[in-house]
């Protein structure tokens, strides 16, 4: 029976329905007919009006000019209440109310033209990219003795056509909808009362299938629903407690897993990569979408790591190695494979940690070249020390001129072991970021003249030239200490490398304003000496590096001295590079900022 009247209604609704909506279309579309017939009637009589009162005062219209038929057109205008067009016989337009004629295109294709020239009258509706309307046009041809001269046309907007068949149709569709409300209200009354409870019971389980588990089912009745609905009750309060839990533990780990330095890959028992963090996306160059869901053997990865998942699922324990990864680029990592059991024992798949040791590798490499290097710039001092104090004690104590000699020697040698020493300790504190610099500004022409001015001795006792080019208003904001040390070390090594005779230049000139980090200053120290090996050229900043060791040694050099450089100026936030040309000189060329933000 419920089903019965249901579908009766339903039936009652659409008959109804059916019967109100193809009356009002037909009631639509005789109004539409009816008004735009009137209006065509109406326009006609305007043109003819307006034809027959324009020739009796002026001859015939297409006899006038161009700039009379725009004229007229406008003034026609006024009185029609609508858009008047005046058109020649080959469809050029002569005049026009609203628009100028030179810039309209030819109407000899028009419908309404080609209608009114076959008919005697013409009409159209179309819409207008002018007025962005649709318009209703109606053309009359203008004749003398039987022959076409133009054309006449009125165009007029459907708005107010369009407006009375809008509200027929909002009038259409209440009616209906209120059809609609008094057939459903009538007809599902009764089936209401019966299937409330249960609707609401079924619309509570969907809204806990989609994982909604605040919806609850409100029924008092003590009956078998009511008991239903009390029981999907407690079933979502279960359910929305143990689901928070798990989302506070999916949260915790998924934070764990993508803030982990070392990337993390989980296989299940089939090889397929179920799970793969951030850190090993960036590690193995693919993304997890790449990933997820292959089995491991079939990605692009080192032939040993796959031999190593392979071991630890036919070994099934854990195994930890080193292996070198190309891609994206080389690296070193420590890869650990741990297998994973479930309660029974049984094989559940595996986790691959990879940490980047890289750093560290390349670190304790560093650390130990540089006690190596240091070892044996200590070794060289120390053994001159002892070896001419051994001479002294077993008896060149007793020639004064050896004695001097070797007391000069063992002089020398600790004041090289002292510089060395210092050097050390100051390179030491720049790495650390523990050498404060307080900037300034700096007056380059007058600041790099006193240098000049402290190296000239020493460029003088090799008969070197020395040279400066430096605007006079150049200025630049440094630590004038750590500058004035940086620029006298380039200077000293041009100097020592520079055979007698020889020229050192330094030049300063302002950088264009272009770069990202606004303007800055360049400073070039070029000399004629030696030259630097092309293959030397990009280890010269490396500490203890020696282009010619013998000559380093010969000068007092610790051959930290550049490498302290480029320390200082990376503190300045610039650059310092290198161009050489063996057995022709170097240029040295230091970039600072203008101002240190």
């Amino acid at each position: 029976m419920k089903q019965f009247r249901t579908r009766l209604a339903l039936l009652f609704i659409a008959l109804i329905g059916g019967s109100v909506l193809a009356a009002g279309i037909f009631m639509a579309v005789m109004i539409e007919r009816s008004k735009v017939s009137a209006l065509e009637e109406s326009m006609v009589r305007e043109i003819r009006i307006m034809m027959a009162v324009v020739e009796e005062q002026n001859g015939s219209i297409a006899e006038l000019s161009a700039a009379k038929q725009q004229e007229l057109a406008k003034y026609l205008k006024s009185s029609a209440g609508a858009r008047v067009t005046l058109i020649d016989a080959e469809g050029k337009v002569t005049g026009d109310s609203d628009s100028e004629p030179s810039i309209m295109d030819n109407h000899s294709n028009r419908e309404e033209i080609r209608e009114a020239r076959e008919n005697g009258i013409g009409y159209s509706q179309r819409y207008s990219d002018t007025t962005n309307r649709q318009m209703l046009y109606v053309a009359l041809p203008i004749e003398r003795d039987g022959r076409i001269l133009g054309f006449a046309r009125l165009s007029m907007s459907l708005e107010e056509v369009e407006t009375a068949i809008a509200t027929l149709w909002w009038g259409l569709l209440g009616g209906l909808l209120v059809v609609f409300v008094i057939a459903a209200a009538a007809s599902f009354r009764i089936a209401h009362q019966l299937t409330r409870p249960l609707d609401k019971i079924t619309r509570v389980a969907q809204q806990i299938t989609n994982m909604n588990y605040k919806s609850r089912v409100y029924i008092r009745n003590k009956d078998e629903i009511g008991q239903l609905g009390q029981a999907i009750n407690t079933m979502a309060d279960s359910l929305h407690v143990q689901m928070n839990r798990i989302r506070e533990n999916e949260a915790r780990l998924s934070s764990v897993l993508d803030n982990m330095v070392s990337g993390v890959v989980m296989i299940d028992e089939a090889g397929l990569i179920v799970l793969l963090n951030r850190s090993a996306e960036v590690i193995l160059g693919y993304s997890s979408r790449e990933l997820i869901g292959r089995r491991h053997d079939e990605v692009n990865q080192p032939i040993e790591l796959t031999q190593l998942i392979q071991a630890c699922m036919d070994r099934n324990e854990r195994i930890r190695d080193e292996m070198n990864f190309y891609f994206p680029e080389e690296r070193l990592l420590e890869v650990s494979l741990v297998p994973m059991l479930q309660l029974d024992q049984e094989w559940a798949g595996l986790v691959i940690v990879l940490h980047d040791i890289t750093a560290i590798r390349r670190l304790e490499k560093v650390r130990s070249e540089f006690v190596a290097n240091v070892s044996h710039e200590l070794k060289t001092p120390v053994a001159a020390v002892k070896g001419f104090a051994e001479t002294l004690l077993a008896g060149a104590m007793n020639d004064p001129a050896i004695a001097k000699q070797f007391l000069q020697i063992i002089y020398d040698e600790s004041e090289r072991l002292n510089r060395l020493i210092g050097d050390i300790l100051e390179l030491s504190k720049i790495e650390s970021k523990r050498v404060p610099l307080q900037f300034s500004p700096v007056h380059l022409n007058s600041f790099l003249g006193k240098l000049m001015e402290i190296m000239q001795p020493e460029a003088e006792r090799k008969s070197i030239e020395l040279s400066m080019y430096v605007n006079e208003e150049l200025y630049l904001e440094a630590d004038e200490d750590r500058l004035g040390q940086i620029v006298i070390n380039l200077l000293s090594n041009g100097i020592n490398y520079t055979p007698e005779g020889g020229k050192v230049k330094v030049t300063a000139m302002p950088i264009p304003g272009d770069q990202t980090d606004g303007e800055g200053v360049r400073i070039v120290i070029t000399d004629t000496g030696i030259g630097i090996p092309k293959k030397d050229v990009p280890r010269i900043f490396e500490r203890f590096y020696r282009v010619d060791k013998a000559r380093s040694r010969s000068s007092g050099g610790t051959g930290l001295g550049l490498s302290i450089v480029k320390h200082l100026v990376e503190l300045h936030r610039g650059t310092i590079r290198v161009e050489s040309d063996l057995g022709l000189g170097s240029r040295f060329i230091l970039e600072l900022p203008l101002i240190q933000n």
